[in-house]
């Protein structure tokens, strides 16, 4: 197996690292953590770098540490962010808390006996105790303020006239002190973070040199970019949300499923645990039929599964062929309400009551008296079309036009017309 900053950087996830860092690995199991910062109730996929890497750190054989930033996310990173977050209140901030543990184990092993399991902490908990006066007293004096505005985050939220408040120029400090701490009582000599965290993280290696006369390292990953410039995890939609309650299964894995094919290459290195001789046969097979999207199915594949089970994967995959004809009525009815309008987003719609849909005699009917000018513009134009096989309701082809309508009503409310190869309507019984 690769050693941990072997592995990353085949993967094109070293960005930086502290001299010495990979002598002190060598040396044997070794403790690292990373931090996440619970504003939300759930992680989206901009967070998956970091816990990837944290994924990587603990199948090399160390042991990961996840610090929710209980106390920190009531004041805000101001790292190369140009305005002051919102502050949350405690009870938000303990149940984000409680979301992010769920959804970091199905990536991070924290059960068993085995000495490097995973453990979650939470820097409230520490933090906490201090008073103002404790704190300026104990810990501000190890850090000069030239130090602290020496950070690039800080020096440029100077410079572009936004400023910068007295709780958010503390972040660093506490961040700081929070490797000081885990470095004390957890024996952890590594913190990881994005490129962006570089600043906080040194000054955590630096109270640890000055307060502890100890030694401690760092290494960060890239901020991860799209091709075309645009920001990484970011959709029309807003974010990608592990949560299946804010972002589908469905819709997480159409966002990998259109990835272009340069953004391709480097996401299935970064968010899978797919070997090297692997994706290179993958890159191999994709080059030779570039349409088929090989390695954007196959991330998908890995991604969705990790995240939201191979059940949902399963139905997210079928729901995804459904558009191309390469499903069944049974597929079309497994799907819940809001991953089928997800599928058919944009598809003209039309709406009729329980009483026009109960007093319908046959498809003809349907399409002519209580739908005309949405599927088809006449009586005339549906009969001929439907005798030439090209109308479906609910992926059933009709075969006469004068059958009745006798298909269930899709979530107890929906008919799927499909006229032609492409063209889909959904008719809504209210």
């Amino acid at each position: 197996m690769n050693s941990f900053i072997e592995e990353l950087r085949w993967r094109g996830m070293l960005q930086d690292m502290t001299p010495d860092l990979e002598d002190h690995l060598k040396k044997g199991m070794t403790s690292a953590y990373l931090g996440f910062d619970p504003t939300a109730d759930s992680l989206h996929i901009g967070h998956l770098v970091g816990v990837m890497t944290l994924l990587h750190f603990q199948r090399s054989g160390h042991k990961p540490f996840a610090l929710v930033g209980g106390a920190t996310g009531m004041i805000g990173d101001p790292s190369f962010k140009s305005a002051e977050r919102n502050l949350l209140d405690k009870s938000t901030l303990d149940h984000n808390v409680a979301c992010l543990k769920d959804q970091l184990a199905k990536f991070l092993d924290f059960s068993g006996a085995a000495t490097n399991k995973a453990e979650l902490v939470n820097n409230y908990d520490w933090i906490s105790k201090f008073s103002f006066l404790d704190f300026i007293r104990d810990i501000g004096k190890h850090i000069t303020v030239n130090y602290m505005m020496s950070k690039d985050s800080v020096k440029r939220r100077l410079e572009d006239g936004n400023g910068l408040s007295f709780t958010e120029f503390t972040y660093q400090l506490i961040q700081g002190y929070d490797f000081y701490h885990l470095w004390k009582n957890e024996n952890c000599t590594v913190q990881l973070g994005g490129s962006d965290q570089w600043g906080n993280i040194v000054t955590g290696t630096e109270l640890i040199r000055r307060m502890g006369s100890g030694s401690a390292y760092a290494l960060t990953v890239p901020l991860i970019t799209k091709a075309d410039g645009t920001k990484f995890g970011k959709t029309e939609g807003g974010s990608v949300w592990l949560d299946p309650e804010k972002t589908s299964p469905y819709a997480f894995y159409q966002f990998w499923l259109n990835v272009s094919d340069e953004d391709a290459s480097k996401y299935i290195r970064i968010f899978t645990v797919l070997d090297q001789v692997t994706i290179e046969s993958l890159e191999a097979e994709h080059a030779q039929a570039p349409h088929l999207r090989i390695i954007q199915k196959e991330i998908g594949k890995q991604i969705t599964t990790m995240v939201h089970g191979e059940k949902e994967y399963e139905i997210a995959l079928k729901a995804s062929e459904i558009l191309f004809g390469k499903s069944s009525t049974e597929d079309l009815a497994a799907l819940d309400e809001r991953t089928f309008l997800q599928v058919f987003d944009g598809v003209p719609q039309v709406q009729i009551s329980a009483a026009e849909f109960k007093a319908v005699g046959n498809v003809l009917d349907l399409f002519g008296d209580v739908t005309q000018g949405v599927v088809f513009q006449s009586k005339g134009e549906a009969r001929k079309m439907i005798q030439g096989g090209g109308v479906s309701i609910n992926k059933e082809k009709l075969a006469d036009p004068n059958e009745s309508l006798s298909m269930n009503l899709l979530q107890g409310k929906y008919l799927l017309v499909q006229k032609g190869k492409k063209n889909y309507f959904i008719i809504e019984v209210k």
